[in-house]
């Protein structure tokens, strides 16, 4: 017996050492897809992971909302069954996230885009729909601002309630419920919205070919003396905060808003309203692309990976009349999909000049 044993050892090692057995998943298995990742996706894959374990023979994948940043990090961390296999994202990975997957062993990683989510500031419909601007959000929400004096120097955001801000928005308090820095949705909103707005100042707009470093913190620097509340990946739970709070806003994807339209209306913003058709046309200006990350060495070692990819990005689940669409996801043209679609069949890895 204790030969036999033996003998079973040395034929492990040998196959390990000439790569024909994968040291990463020897001695271990999983029957099921592990996906983590953003809060904005969450929804659309939670709906392709009910549909897959229902008619595909394979178990549900489990899913975790971890928010993007920390799903590229649990998914960067190695390979093997106690890593994910894919992590869902609101915004494209970031180089010194790849570059660090890298140095962790996950050297194929295939990028799918899924479609389009509008980011929106939601309010309870107990109060009047608000009109914004870039500015005003801005102005609202960075730790540092330009003098109301009108000098060209930065301060401490003094703006305590959305009239001083703009004298046509109501007295109110601002007071703003929004996601954790580790979250592709406040990625995404301070990049669109908060810069979008700062550089409606001639100086700050400036200030990027100077100073790259200053100018992004001027930007993207949210404030943090209670006019910005952290209210973590959670997106329903914001959803909730403004029913109960009717003076106070949210920011999350439009998905939720879509969902939940008998409670919750969508801020204008620069004059758009945050529509499925304004998003679709590219007219409604704080939108962003959504993603998700699948780890090549997982494919066909983790039962079932290759079919959740199939049933993603068919044209049931992800096209103009697919039913994630009844979910909020503004679908990419034609020519996208199936590049995209064509990217998983040929699990074509992302390279780093890529991004």
């Amino acid at each position: 017996m204790k030969k036999s044993l033996f003998v079973v050892m040395v034929i492990v090692c040998a196959l390990l050492s000439i790569g024909v057995v994968d040291s990463s998943f020897a001695g271990a298995s999983r029957d099921y897809i592990s996906i983590v990742g953003s809060s904005t996706v969450y929804p659309f894959a939670t709906v392709v992971a009910e549909k897959f374990g229902k008619s595909s023979g394979f178990k549900t994948p489990k899913i975790e909302s971890t928010g993007s940043g920390g799903g590229h990090k649990l998914f960067g961390s190695g390979v093997g069954v106690q890593h994910p296999d894919i992590t869902n994202s609101s915004r494209r990975i970031k180089k010194s996230e790849f570059e660090k997957a890298n140095k962790n062993g996950v050297t194929g990683i295939v990028e799918v885009k899924i479609g389009y989510d509008g980011i929106v500031v939601a309010n309870s419909k107990k109060t009047a729909v608000l009109k914004l601007t870039r500015r005003d959000l801005y102005l609202a929400l960075a730790a540092q601002v330009p003098n109301p004096d009108g000098s060209q120097i930065l301060i401490s955001n003094p703006y305590r309630t959305w009239k001083d801000v703009n004298a046509s928005l109501p007295a109110l308090k601002i007071e703003v419920l929004g996601p954790p820095p580790t979250s592709g949705t406040r990625d995404a909103f301070v990049e669109l919205a908060m810069e979008g707005g700062a550089k409606k100042f001639a100086f700050i707009k400036a200030m990027k070919k100077i100073d790259k470093k200053k100018y992004k913190a001027v930007c993207h620097m949210v404030r943090e003396d209670g006019a910005y509340i952290e209210a973590g990946e959670n997106d329903n739970l914001i959803v909730q905060k403004l029913i109960a709070n009717p003076n106070a806003l949210g920011i999350f994807g439009f998905s939720f808003l879509d969902q939940n339209t008998d409670k919750i209306q969508g801020s204008f913003i620069d004059g758009v309203e945050p529509t499925f058709e304004a998003i679709a046309d590219g007219s409604y200006p704080v939108s962003r692309p959504l993603f998700f990350y699948v780890k090549k060495a997982h494919v066909d070692k983790i039962p079932g990976i290759r079919e959740f990819l199939k049933e993603f990005t068919s044209e049931k689940a992800w096209g103009d009349e697919g039913y994630l669409t009844d979910k909020g996801l503004i679908p990419m043209p034609v020519a996208e999909r199936k590049k995209y679609r064509s990217a998983v069949e040929n699990l074509t890895e992302l390279a780093l000049s890529d991004l």
